[in-house]
């Protein structure tokens, strides 16, 4: 088994870019400056989006809930403060910090809060069609 030394010369490894790409330059982000997207009442989105990711940093008020739904896009969600109730294909647990779950394509999954607030991370791959769709119109 590789040492550390070893793990992070290839962890970190420069990798050269494929011959005739565009070379691009990171996005800086305030997420406080980012308008918050509200499909329901008491739940705010801040999407960040790259080629091939949407990072949406999410904050619910007490007695927030989003409905059961499910969507192509592969989800992981974790919680940053407070708590909710998260429901994935039949299977209801409370997340608090430092916990994680993900969603695979097409599973069905809702979200509640009770009396708390909570603010929450979900990465999607590729990036939510749907809220794509709104950024953009």
């Amino acid at each position: 088994m590789a040492d550390a030394h070893e793990k992070a010369d290839t962890y970190f490894a420069h990798e050269t870019q494929p011959e005739g790409s565009e070379r691009r330059s990171g996005t800086w982000y305030d997420l406080d400056a980012i308008d918050a997207v509200e499909f329901v009442a008491g739940l705010h989105m801040r999407p960040v989006v790259g080629d091939g990711v949407m990072v949406n940093f999410v904050s619910y008020e007490p007695g927030t809930v989003v409905p059961l739904h499910a969507h192509e896009e592969e989800q992981v969600t974790f919680v940053l403060e407070g708590e909710f109730e998260f429901e994935i294909d039949g299977e209801t647990r409370t997340l608090r910090p430092g916990m994680a779950a993900h969603i695979p394509s097409h599973v069905p999954h809702a979200a509640r809060t009770y009396d708390t607030s909570c603010t929450q991370v979900d990465v999607f791959v590729p990036p939510r069609r749907v809220l794509l769709d709104l950024l953009t119109n």
